[in-house]
């Protein structure tokens, strides 16, 4: 590592010629990457839900649809802004009543299920426009934009598709803002925790080039989702910082004995060597997110594992040049450092050790029993801002259609018309279920499907599936939706075992089930595998017990809190704020754990050891816990989405958690705890090593 440190320092200025060179080649990356905005497409694709909506994009080519609700518009209205819709690119087919029935044809004359699919309240009429490409797709979203210009007054569009565009909308207008703010309260704590008002600045460039490096290099992926993109900025700039500190830190300890590039190698290896450990259980952290099933989890294990690793490589490399080749700026603008030591508050904690604890195991018990009880939702459409055009054009539909929720039953084409009427008739005894449409309800027995139109034919009757639609009065994402979904299987599966049920309801509950499991799983594989990171770090079975404990308890309190302020949180949230908290705080025990071993082995007493390392390492902990939180709070309080906000103000709030269980209450453990350290760690005491300053 001497030797690499070394060449770095040396040629200085060719590391950061090829470091803004390789921002060319990310930065095309970046831009090829694909952004995915629909997150039920993370779902497993063996579950039925999901061969249902395959079937529903590749052969009815229904599932990038859109709904418009027409009130009290005239017919020739209807019919002119019908033409212009059908012209718009991407746009597969426009249907209303004119494409079977002449509209001269008064409503009352049609069966009355079809009176009520496409007449609803408020004088409205419906109709549903099919789309060439997929939901998310770029074609589809150019077409929805275009689609809402060429709304007449009174007429309201909604389904995935446009909620689709509208959250792509909201994210592209957005993310400047939580890079722009995320980057300005990072820069704002910096400036209070160092001693240079350069060094803050160093600190975002050298940051800068990670990012694009990691966004340029998630090409290789494919494509990436919008809360991966919208997070990963954020994220890696909180979690990687650290590291930054921590070289400053050593660079300024070396330099009171050695020139600036003797200085500055020493920095890169010791700063190499005490990162690994941190690092590593970062990135499990981020990786043991890839056990989920749901794939959203690996999506963003992988792009923020990459992104730590990237972090930990130009620490080493990048950052060294630009301070050395910025060093007469960094000692010509110095400052008070504003963010102190905890010297007394370290002899406070030292003195009531015990007490603190007591304190502190008290006031978590009602926590651990919230925690469990916290209110979470999966209907990602309530996580956006209400007042979107797809999200006021769906909740049209349900006002004047009562279309709640909308099932798309698959089942073989060779059942008979016959077969069929009574299968609608049975789903039409299902609780819940409003109506049921079915192309063989209107046609008489025995009368083939071809007498219809086959852009109408093909609406029901497509690769090797007929379909029935099958409108609910339960909302997606309950336990009554949930229940009237198992009775549909039953039913359907009595006429055919290969019947299905797809629909963003049918696909909702999958999620609720497979994210029950998802919990469990990423909390059980990243506290194990912290634990044995951190276990052969300090060739301890104590130690990994007590660290990874005390993060636990500093997420449990995270969790808690949502249910005492009556918040509601999405299920994501849920699911990945455990691993990240885990992940991106466990740094903070670990060094004031290595500090304290540290001081043990110069032979210090228990409290005394305790003591020095609060007091030395809490400047550090201080510094990058607060800028952690800076970087997230200010996205939760500007972002619109709720589940931005919500993952964002649980990172935030968790830093400063985590932040000051150890500064508070681990130094109690690591004293009570010392005899049983002592006896189940290697080396604990034998080894003398110099005493290295902490900051």
């Amino acid at each position: 590592m001497k030797g690499i440190a070394k060449f770095i320092v040396k040629h200085r200025a060719i590391v950061l010629i090829v470091a803004v060179l390789l921002l060319i080649p990310a930065s095309v990356g970046a831009i090829a990457t694909k952004i995915n905005y629909d997150i039920l497409t993370y779902l497993p694709p063996e579950l039925k839900s999901m061969i249902g909506e395959r079937a529903l994009e590749n052969d009815f080519h229904l599932a990038a649809t859109g709904m418009i609700t027409a009130e009290g518009l005239p017919t020739s209205d209807l019919l002119a802004m019908k033409d212009d819709i059908a012209a718009v690119d991407g746009v597969t087919q426009v249907f209303w009543l004119s494409d079977v029935l002449d509209p001269s044809v008064p409503p009352s004359m049609l069966p009355q299920d079809v009176q009520d699919f496409m007449y609803g309240k408020n004088a409205s009429t419906m109709m549903i426009v099919r789309f060439d490409g997929t939901s998310a797709s770029e074609s589809t979203m150019n077409a929805v934009a275009q689609i809402k210009t060429l709304l007449r007054k009174d007429c309201f569009i909604g389904g995935m598709s446009v909620i689709l565009q509208d959250t792509k909308a909201l994210v592209d207008k957005e993310m400047p803002l939580y890079v722009l703010c995320a980057v300005g309260a990072s820069l704002a704590v910096l400036f209070l925790a160092t001693e240079s008002t350069i060094v803050p600045v160093l600190f975002m460039l050298g940051l800068v080039f990670p990012i694009v490096y990691n966004f340029g290099t998630n090409i290789v992926f494919g494509q990436i989702s919008y809360i991966t993109e919208a997070l990963a900025t954020v994220l890696q700039l909180g979690v990687t910082m650290d590291f930054s500190i921590f070289l400053l830190h050593r660079y300024e300890e070396e330099r009171r004995t050695k020139s600036d590039d003797d200085a500055m190698v020493e920095a890169i290896c010791n700063t190499f060597t005490s990162i690994t450990a941190s690092s590593l259980t970062t990135i499990a952290g981020f990786l043991a997110l890839c056990t989920m099933r749901l794939t959203l989890g690996k999506d963003i294990g992988l792009v923020m594992a990459k992104g730590v690793f990237l972090g930990v490589v130009c620490t080493i490399t990048i950052l060294p040049s630009l301070i050395l080749c910025s060093k007469k700026l960094v000692y010509k603008s110095r400052h008070r450092v504003i963010i102190p030591k905890l010297k007394r508050g370290s002899k406070f904690v030292v003195k009531h050790y015990v007490a603190m604890l007591v304190v502190f195991i008290v006031l978590f018990i009602p926590f651990l029993i919230a925690q469990s009880k916290a209110d979470v939702y999966y209907t990602l459409f309530d996580s956006l801002p209400q007042d979107l055009t797809g999200i006021v054009g769906t909740s049209k539909l349900k006002e004047d259609f009562g279309m709640d929720t909308t099932h798309f039953v698959m089942v073989d084409e060779s059942m008979t018309t016959r077969e069929i009427n009574a299968l609608c008739k049975d789903l039409d005894n299902v609780d819940g279920v409003k109506q049921v449409i079915a192309m063989e309800k209107y046609l008489g027995a025995g009368l083939p499907d071809n007498v219809l139109p086959s852009d109408i034919s093909g609406l029901f009757h497509a690769g090797g599936y007929k379909m029935i639609l099958v409108n609910s009065s339960y909302k997606s994402g309950t336990t009554a939706l949930s229940t009237q979904l198992d009775e549909m299987d039953k039913v359907i599966k009595s006429y055919d075992t290969g019947g299905l049920v797809t629909g963003e309801g049918a696909m909702t509950d999958d999620l609720i089930k497979i994210a029950d499991t998802d919990f469990a799983n990423v909390n059980i594989v990243s506290i194990a595998a912290v634990f044995i990171i951190i276990a052969i770090s300090f060739g301890s079975l104590t130690i990994p017990v007590l660290l990874v404990a005390s993060i636990e308890a500093a997420i449990m309190i995270n969790m808690g809190i949502p249910y005492f302020t009556g918040t509601s949180l999405p299920f994501i949230a849920s699911i990945v704020i455990g691993t990240i908290q885990l992940g991106a705080t466990v740094d903070y025990a670990i060094l004031m754990t290595t500090r304290f071993r540290e001081e043990m082995r110069l032979g210090r007493n228990k409290k005394e050891a305790a003591q020095i390392a609060v007091e030395n390492c809490s400047q550090s902990i201080l510094s990058s816990g607060l800028t952690f939180f800076a970087a997230t709070i200010g996205v939760s309080m500007i972002s619109r989405m709720e589940l931005l906000q919500s993952i964002c103000l649980l990172i935030s709030r968790g830093a400063l958690i985590s932040m000051f269980i150890i500064i508070f209450i681990l130094p109690s453990l690591l004293i009570i705890c010392e005899p049983l350290i002592n006896k189940t760690t290697i080396n604990w005491k034998a080894k003398k090593e110099r005493r290295i300053k902490c900051k």
